[in-house]
């Protein structure tokens, strides 16, 4: 009784083990397709100095990537945004004056993102020698112009 035991146990094994096998060999269903004929580039990384909180405007998104250089001495002006940028800097160091008059210089390699609203006001200066690069996704309402010209804040004054 034990060598049929032990004999039926070896036939099993033998028959799970050549039905795995014969799986190899059938024909299967992909569940990815290769591409073809498609390529990509990378333009520009960042990596952000913490979490990054995006926010889309409520209804229609208009969505904007612009390559932006800001020669050596060269600014944005002041000015505001109707919806949220992400800025990857590519190249050289972008000084940014906010509407409190904090300074965050964000050097080539690293991302932000700019908020909206009127309560947020700011200027991007370069202070380098060489241009800034800039690499933006905005994230404005339906129809939003990039940047809207804001009243310089005067840093000088004492709060």
């Amino acid at each position: 009784m034990r060598r049929g035991g032990q004999q039926g146990r070896t036939v099993k094994a033998l028959v799970i083990g050549g039905c795995a096998a014969a799986l190899c060999f059938l024909p299967s269903a992909a569940v990815a397709t290769p591409g073809s004929g498609v390529s990509g580039t990378v333009v520009a990384e960042g990596t952000s100095p913490g979490k990054l909180k995006v926010r889309t405007p409520k209804g229609r998104t208009d969505v904007t990537f612009r390559k932006i250089t800001v020669e050596p001495g060269g600014s944005t002006g002041w000015h505001t945004h109707r919806g949220q940028l992400i800025a990857v800097v590519k190249k050289g160091t972008l000084t940014r004056t906010l509407d409190d008059c904090s300074v965050e210089v964000t050097p080539a390699g690293t991302s932000f993102i700019e908020p909206s609203g009127a309560k947020h006001r700011h200027i991007g200066r370069n202070l380098g020698t060489e241009p800034v690069v800039l690499w933006v996704t905005y994230l404005l309402p339906e129809g939003s112009e990039l940047s809207d010209d804001a009243d310089a804040v005067d840093c000088g004054a004492t709060k």
